[in-house]
C-alpha cells in the first residue's frame, strides 16, 4: 500500500505541475512524460522488493545446496525400484505443462504396457496414501490425479506424500504393473527414477529464472544436469517462430541429455455436464475464461486468434472455487451483452468446478472444457521422445 500510495502521488504532482517551468520532468533526466515517470517510479519499485527478497532467496537457496550436498555425500539415499519408473518435473513453481506430458505418456503406452501413475495430491483433503477411483472429488483426489482417472479410467492412478511408500502400495494393488510415471518428482530426491524428464517452459526457461521468492526456482538452475531429457514445452506452433539455437545456447545441455520441443494443439472444446456435445469456436464469439492455473499466457494468447474477445476470471493455481466464485461467475457472464457467448475453462479446473454440478445444471450455464494434446517439433536428425521412452524400456534392467 506504502508503494502504491507513493506511486500516486507522484503521478499526481506531476500532471499538476506539467506546464510549469519547474515541472518535476527537470528532475529526471530523460523523462518526457507522465507515462515515463510513472514506469520510472514502477522500476523502483521492483528494485526495491528485489533488494528486499534477494536475502531470502539466498538464505532458501543455502538450504537447497545443503539438501543436495547431503545425497551427493551419501548421507541421504535415493531408492531404487525394480520396475521402470519415468519422473515428470520442473524446477519452477508450475506452470510448465506437466500434467499434459503425463498424458502424453499415457497415451504413447498404455496399449502396450500395464502402467499406473503417481502423484502428491496437491491440495487434497485426504492424507496418506490413495487409490484414485471415478466417485472420487478433486478434493478426495487432488485435480490433477481425478483428471488423469477420469480421462483414463483403465490404469491405476495412485497419490501419496510419500512416494517411497506409495510405489509398494501400487505393486501391492496391481502386481501386474510395468511402468509407474511420477508426475512432478524432479525435486523428490527420495526416488532415483529411470528416466528423469525435465520441463521448461519456453517463454520463461529456468536459465532467466531465479530462486524463491526472488524468482520461481524451486533449485538451483544447475540441478537441470540431474535430466535425462529436457523439454522446451508451450513452443510457438509454428516452427519458423521456433528460436531452437538460442535456447540451446542458453541450456547447454550435457552430452547425455537430448532436448524436444513441444507445443499444444488444442481440442474442440465439449460441454462440462455432459461430454458427448461439443462446440468448435467461432471468431465472433464473446469467450469468458475462469481458471485457477500457474500461468494462462499460452490460452489466451491461442483464444485471442479465435473468437472476438475474452474476459479472464483468473485465480491462484489450484483454487477451489467458493459459492462467491461461482456467484461472480455467473454475474460476470450475465454482464456480457452479446448473445453469441460461451464460458471457457481447463480440464484441470473443471475437476474443482465439477464441485458445482448442481449450480450449473440448475442455472444452465453454458460451461465448456478445452482440452489439450501435446505435440512435438520434429528434429532434424530425426529423433523423437518416443524413441527416448522406448529404448529406456527395451533396456531396462531391474
Amino acid at each position: 500500500m506504502m508503494f502504491l500510495s507513493i506511486e500516486l502521488l507522484v503521478k499526481k504532482a506531476f500532471c499538476i505541475h506539467i506546464n510549469r517551468k519547474d515541472s518535476y520532468l527537470t528532475y529526471f533526466e530523460g523523462i518526457h512524460t507522465v507515462k515515463e515517470l510513472y514506469t520510472f517510479v514502477v522500476m523502483l519499485q521492483i528494485l526495491f522488493v528485489r533488494l528486499l527478497l534477494t536475502p531470502l532467496a539466498a538464505l532458501y537457496g543455502l538450504g537447497v545446496s545443503i539438501h543436495e550436498r547431503l545425497y551427493a555425500w551419501g548421507v541421504f539415499k535415493a531408492i531404487s525400484f525394480n520396475i521402470p519408473t519415468i519422473a515428470v518435473g520442473n524446477l519452477s513453481m508450475g506452470g510448465a505443462g506437466k500434467t499434459p506430458h503425463i498424458e502424453y505418456l499415457i497415451r504413447l503406452l498404455r496399449d502396450h504396457l500395464e502402467l499406473g501413475t503417481l502423484s502428491r495430491g496437491y491440495r487434497r483433503k485426504s492424507v496418506g496414501f490413495q487409490e484414485v477411483n471415478l466417485a472420487m472429488t478433486a478434493e478426495d483426489a487432488g485435480d490433477e490425479p481425478l483428471q488423469f482417472k477420469r480421462k483414463f479410467p483403465d490404469i491405476l492412478v495412485a497419490v501419496g506424500e510419500s512416494r517411497t511408500l506409495a510405489i509398494p502400495r501400487m505393486l501391492m494393488l496391481r502386481p501386474e504393473l510395468q511402468l509407474i510415471l511420477l508426475d512432478d518428482a524432479f525435486q523428490h530426491r527420495a526416488i532415483q527414477p529411470g528416466l528423469n524428464i525435465l520441463l521448461t517452459e519456453y517463454d520463461r526457461p529456468f536459465t532467466r529464472d531465479a530462486l524463491l521468492p526472488l524468482g520461481r526456482l524451486r533449485e538451483w538452475p544447475a540441478a537441470y544436469k540431474r535430466a535425462d531429457v529436457i523439454i522446451v514445452t508451450k513452443c510457438p506452433p509454428d516452427p519458423q517462430q521456433l528460436e531452437k539455437e538460442k535456447l540451446l545456447a542458453e541450456i547447454r545441455p550435457l552430452p547425455h541429455q537430448q532436448v524436444f520441443f513441444s507445443y499444444y494443439a488444442y481440442q474442440l472444446p465439449y460441454y462440462l455436464l455432459d461430454h458427448r456435445y461439443q462446440t468448435a469456436l467461432e471468431d465472433d464469439w464473446d469467450v469468458l475464461l475462469i481458471c485457477a492455473i500457474a500461468n494462462t499466457d499460452y490460452l489466451s494468447n491461442y483464444l485471442k486468434e479465435k473468437v472476438r474477445f475474452i474476459k479472464i476470471l483468473e485465480f491462484e493455481d489450484h483454487h477451489f472455487f467458493d459459492h462467491q466464485d461461482i456467484s461472480r461467475l455467473k454475474n460476470t457472464f450475465d454482464n456480457i451483452a452479446s448473445p453469441k457467448k460461451i464460458i471457457l475453462t481447463t480440464e484441470k479446473d473443471a475437476t474443482r468446478l465439477d464441485l458445482h454440478r448442481q449450480f450449473f445444471i440448475q442455472t444452465r450455464l453454458p460451461i465448456f472444457v478445452l482440452p489439450i494434446e501435446v505435440v512435438f517439433h520434429p528434429q532434424p536428425e530425426g529423433s523423437a521422445p518416443d524413441d527416448v521412452v522406448k529404448d529406456f524400456l527395451l533396456n531396462f534392467k531391474a
